[in-house]
């Protein structure tokens, strides 16, 4: 079984549930976290049970994680009172952080505490990365003052692409700026990741990351090669 944890509001996960369909994909949505079955020990052999898509499964029994989504947010938990929507949430995203972190088979980007799909990078941090493996980048500032709030920074326009999938990267820039992106995706540790850049030639600036990329007929393949070859392991 191939688990896709996204928001019930994603219909690009539902649909790649329908593709893989033949690989046994399931869709676990938040909805599923408040749901009677749930097993998970630490430190124990004792067997754990997962609720995916309603329904109580072994974890022994699923193959990969593909994770599209990066927590549990109180404005999705419309099955929980309001009032204890913010408290249930924290405690929802504990709990992942927790059960995917336990996991012994590939999962797609491996979570961090405050981000599921690997880490909660600012600007600032992907900008510094970048320098240290002598990627070009637009100089990162942040002017805080008093009685003023502080100002979100942007990148630099990205007219260029590079997706990162494992050790594979598709993208219609030069050869330089592919090995660029693997890198910043070993030092970041994820295995999934978009890198932007201000155009496809040598010497382009990094222009923005994501970590939730949108995939694309061959992106998806890669990302499914990864799966059932149990090689989802951090870079």
């Amino acid at each position: 079984m191939i688990v896709i944890f996204a928001s019930r509001f994603d219909k690009s996960a539902s649909s790649l549930v329908e593709r893989w369909k033949a690989y046994d994909a399931s869709l676990l949505t938040c909805d599923d976290l408040s749901v009677a079955g749930w097993r998970h020990y630490l430190n124990s052999e004792e067997s754990e049970f997962a609720v995916i898509s309603g329904q109580i499964v072994e974890a022994a029994d699923i193959d990969a994680i593909l994770i599209r989504w990066p927590g549990v947010f109180a404005q999705e938990l419309t099955q929980i009172a309001a009032h204890d929507r913010d408290y249930v949430a924290n405690e929802m995203m504990a709990f992942l952080v927790s059960w995917f972190s336990s996991l012994t088979c590939p999962v797609i980007n491996k979570p961090t505490p405050v981000n599921l799909t690997g880490p909660a990078w600012r600007l600032e941090q992907w900008t510094h990365a970048a320098t240290q493996l002598g990627i070009p980048v637009k100089p990162a500032r942040r002017h805080v003052a008093r009685n003023v709030a502080d100002k979100e920074l942007a990148a630099e326009p990205a007219t260029a692409t590079v997706t990162v999938v494992g050790d594979r990267c598709f993208g219609d820039v030069e050869p330089l700026l592919l090995e660029q992106a693997r890198q910043l995706a070993r030092v970041a540790g994820v295995t999934l990741l978009r890198v932007g850049f201000s155009g496809p030639e040598v010497g382009s600036l990094l222009a923005g990351v994501d970590l939730i990329p949108d995939l694309t007929d061959e992106v998806t393949d890669a990302v499914l090669d990864l799966l059932i070859n149990r090689e989802a392991t951090a870079a």
